[in-house]
C-alpha cells in the first residue's frame, strides 16, 4: 500500500449532524431573499393573500435599511404571529394537494427567513381581536405583546442581512435596489388591478417621495386590466397594443401585446403572468419571441403583458425556490396557444403601425428656432401682405405646372366625356396624391396624409403572398439521390422519428436506419442544396428547447422574405396613380402589412392638426 492510500484511510470520517434552526433559516434566506427586491415582492404577495385593497410600501437606502409594508388585509390574532415565524407554518394550503396552489405564498418560508437576516417586527389585527406585536432579531424571537394599529398588518424589516454581512457585499447600490424594487412593485400591480399600490421612498427621513402610486380599479375586468397596464406600462403602450382573449383546451390567454413597429431595444417591457403569479419562463418567452418571428428585426423586443390562467393541476409553481419559473403539465399547448393567439392578432391588426412612429417624423420635421419670435406690433400691415402675396403670385403661377408633384401622367388624347372617379380619401390610408424621389407615396386621407415607402409595404404585401402560396400548395420536397445516413443517440433518434410526420409536411422526410442511425431522402426544395446533418440536428435543439420545430419554415420564411425583397417594387421606380393607389388597397387588406419583413414601419401618417402645428397655424 503507498503512501497515498495510507493518508487517505487515515482521514477522519465526516460527521452527519442536525443543523440548529438559526442556520436552517439563514440558508432558506439564501435561496428566498436574494436582494431586497425579494423580501419586497415576499411581503407584498403576503398581503395581497391577506385579501387587502391597498397596499404601502416605504423603502429606505435602496431597503438595506428599511423595508415596510402596510397593508388593509384580514390580519392577524396575538396567537397567530408566533406560528407565521415558525417555519413552513402557512394559512395558504393545508398540505394535502401541493398542486392545489391558488395563493401567491404556500411555503411558510419567507417571514422566518427574513427575520434570521434581519430585525423584523410585525405588528397586525384580526377583525374581533386587539391588535398585538411580535419581534424577531437575527432568528431570535420576542414574546407577542400587545400594540396600538387599527386593522390589518405592518410589516417592517431593518438592516436586512446585517446577520450575514458577507451578503451585503454583494448587494448593488441603493439607485440599482430601488429600481429593482420598483420593478417588482409594478409586475404585482400588474397582476392585480384590483388593489392599490404605493411605493415611497423614505431615505434620509421624513415623508419621503413616491415613487409609484396606482389606485384601485373596479369594473370590467378587461377595462381595469387595461387602465393597470396604461397607469405601469404608459399609455403610448396600451394605444399601440391588440387585446388578445384566446383558449385551447383549458389555458386561457389575455392581455395586450404591441404592435411590431412599437418594438423596444431590450425585453425589459415583457410581462407574463401565470394564474396571476408574476413569472419569468424561458418557455414562456420563447413562445413570445416565435409569434413576432417575422414581423421584427433580431435586435428588437416586442412589448406585451401576457395573462395565462389555468386549473392549478395544470401548472407545477413548486419548481424554483423564488417561485418565478413554472412546468405547464401540457407545455405544448400552451406554447402554441401564445404563439397561435398573438399571431391572429398581429395578423387581424392588418395594416396598422403604431402611433408614435408619427410622433418621431413629427419631431424629425420640427424645424429648429432660428430667429426670435415675432410679436403682433411687429407683423406687417394687411397692405403690405397683400403687396407681397401680389408679386409672389406670377412667380408661383408659373411653378404650378412645371413642378407639380401629381401623379398623373400627360393624356395622349383628350380626356373622355365621364372621367374615372377619383380615388376615395376616406380610405384608412386615403388616396394618393403624389410620389416624391421616386421611393415614397404622399396620399391624402380626410384629416391628415399618409407617407408611405413603397419598396417596404410592397415587400411585405410580396412576402404575405408568398407565404398564402406556400400553405396552399404546401411545401415541395425534394428527393436526395443518395439518402444522407445520420448517426444519432436513442434519445435524439426517438425525438425525431416522433416528429416525423410533422417535419415531412416542411419538406423534410426521415426514415429509421437501423441502430441509432436515421435516414434523410427528401429535403425542402426551397432550401437547395442543404447540408442534411446540419439541419438535423438544428432541429433537434429546437425540439429538445421548445418542443415542436419550426426552424425548417423558419428557414423557408427567411428565404421567401428575400425572394419577397427582389421581387418588389425597387426605390426609384416612377409610380402610375392607380399603381399606388392600388398598393394602398392591397395594404389595407393584408395581415401585417404596417411594417416590412426587416420590423421598420411601412407607412407614416401625419395628421392635418400636427401638420399645422409645424407652421404655427395653431
Amino acid at each position: 500500500m503507498n503512501d497515498h492510500s495510507r493518508n487517505i484511510h487515515a482521514a477522519p470520517r465526516p460527521v452527519i449532524r442536525q443543523l440548529d434552526d438559526a442556520a436552517i433559516n439563514r440558508i432558506a434566506a439564501g435561496e428566498v431573499v436574494e436582494r431586497p427586491a425579494s423580501a419586497v415582492k415576499e411581503l407584498v404577495e403576503n398581503a395581497i393573500d391577506a385579501g387587502a385593497r391597498r397596499i404601502a410600501i416605504d423603502i429606505a437606502d435602496g431597503g438595506k435599511t428599511l423595508i415596510r409594508v402596510t397593508d388593509d388585509g384580514c390580519g392577524m390574532t396575538a396567537e397567530d404571529l408566533p406560528q407565521a415565524l415558525a417555519r413552513h407554518a402557512t394559512s395558504k394550503i393545508d398540505g394535502s394537494d401541493l398542486l392545489d396552489i391558488r395563493s401567491f405564498g404556500f411555503r411558510g418560508e419567507a417571514l422566518p427567513s427574513l427575520g434570521a437576516v434581519g430585525r423584523l417586527t410585525i405588528q397586525s389585527r384580526a377583525e374581533g381581536s386587539d391588535a398585538a406585536e411580535i419581534a424577531v432579531a437575527a432568528g431570535i424571537v420576542s414574546p407577542a405583546k400587545p400594540c396600538a394599529l387599527t386593522r390589518g398588518t405592518v410589516v417592517t424589516l431593518r438592516d436586512l442581512f446585517y446577520a450575514t454581512p458577507a451578503r451585503l457585499k454583494f448587494l448593488r447600490t441603493d439607485r440599482a435596489e430601488s429600481q429593482a424594487i420598483g420593478e417588482v412593485v409594478r409586475r404585482l400591480a400588474m397582476a392585480e388591478p384590483a388593489v392599490g399600490f404605493t411605493l415611497r421612498d423614505v431615505s434620509g427621513g421624513g415623508e419621503g417621495r413616491v415613487t409609484f402610486r396606482a389606485e384601485p380599479l373596479s369594473g370590467d375586468l378587461f377595462a381595469a386590466l387595461e387602465e393597470r397596464l396604461g397607469q405601469v406600462m404608459g399609455r403610448d403602450f396600451v394605444q399601440n397594443a391588440l387585446p388578445l382573449d384566446a383558449e385551447r383546451d383549458g389555458v386561457r390567454l389575455t392581455g395586450l401585446a404591441a404592435l411590431p413597429t412599437y418594438s423596444r431595444g431590450s425585453a425589459v417591457a415583457q410581462h407574463l403572468f401565470v394564474n396571476g403569479r408574476p413569472v419569468r419562463d424561458r418557455m414562456l418567452l420563447g413562445a413570445l419571441r416565435a409569434a413576432y418571428r417575422d414581423v421584427l428585426p433580431r435586435d428588437r423586443h416586442p412589448a406585451a403583458a401576457l395573462f395565462l390562467d389555468c386549473a392549478p393541476e395544470r401548472v407545477d409553481v413548486n419548481v424554483h425556490p423564488a417561485k418565478s419559473e413554472v412546468r405547464f403539465r401540457d407545455a405544448g399547448t400552451v406554447r402554441g396557444l401564445i404563439v397561435s393567439g398573438l399571431r391572429h392578432a398581429l395578423a387581424g391588426a392588418g395594416h396598422r403601425a403604431a402611433t408614435t412612429v408619427a410622433g418621431v417624423a413629427l419631431g424629425a420635421a420640427r424645424p429648429e428656432p432660428v430667429a426670435p419670435r415675432v410679436y403682433q406690433m411687429d407683423r406687417p400691415s394687411p397692405a403690405a401682405r397683400a403687396a407681397v402675396y401680389t408679386a409672389q403670385a406670377p412667380g408661383f403661377a408659373e411653378m404650378q405646372d412645371a413642378w407639380s408633384a401629381r401623379a398623373v401622367e400627360p393624356a395622349a388624347e383628350p380626356a373622355p366625356a365621364d372621367p374615372a372617379p377619383a380615388p376615395q380619401e376616406t380610405h384608412p390610408l386615403g388616396a394618393a396624391r403624389g410620389q416624391v424621389h421616386g421611393t415614397y407615396i404622399i396620399a391624402q386621407t380626410t384629416d391628415g396624409m399618409v407617407i408611405v415607402d413603397q419598396h417596404a409595404a410592397h415587400e411585405r404585401l410580396v412576402y404575405e403572398r408568398l407565404k398564402r402560396q406556400m400553405d396552399d400548395s404546401g411545401i415541395a420536397a425534394q428527393a436526395l439521390l443518395i439518402p444522407e445516413i445520420v448517426s444519432l443517440s436513442n434519445g435524439d433518434r426517438a425525438l425525431l422519428l416522433e416528429a416525423a410526420d410533422d417535419l415531412a409536411r416542411l419538406g423534410l422526410g426521415i426514415e429509421p436506419f437501423g441502430g441509432d442511425a436515421v435516414a434523410v431522402h427528401e429535403t425542402p426544395a426551397l432550401l437547395g442544396e442543404v447540408d442534411a446533418e446540419a439541419l438535423l440536428r438544428d432541429v433537434l435543439d429546437e425540439l429538445s428547447d421548445g418542443g415542436t420545430s419550426e426552424l425548417v419554415r423558419e428557414r423557408l420564411d427567411a428565404i421567401l422574405s428575400r425572394v419577397a425583397c427582389h421581387g418588389s417594387v425597387r426605390a426609384g421606380r416612377q409610380m402610375r396613380a392607380e399603381e399606388m393607389n392600388a398598393l394602398l388597397r392591397e395594404m389595407e387588406a393584408t395581415p401585417r402589412s404596417g411594417q416590412c419583413n426587416h420590423g421598420r414601419p411601412t407607412w407614416v401618417e401625419l395628421r392635418l392638426s400636427d401638420i399645422e402645428k409645424l407652421f404655427g397655424r395653431t
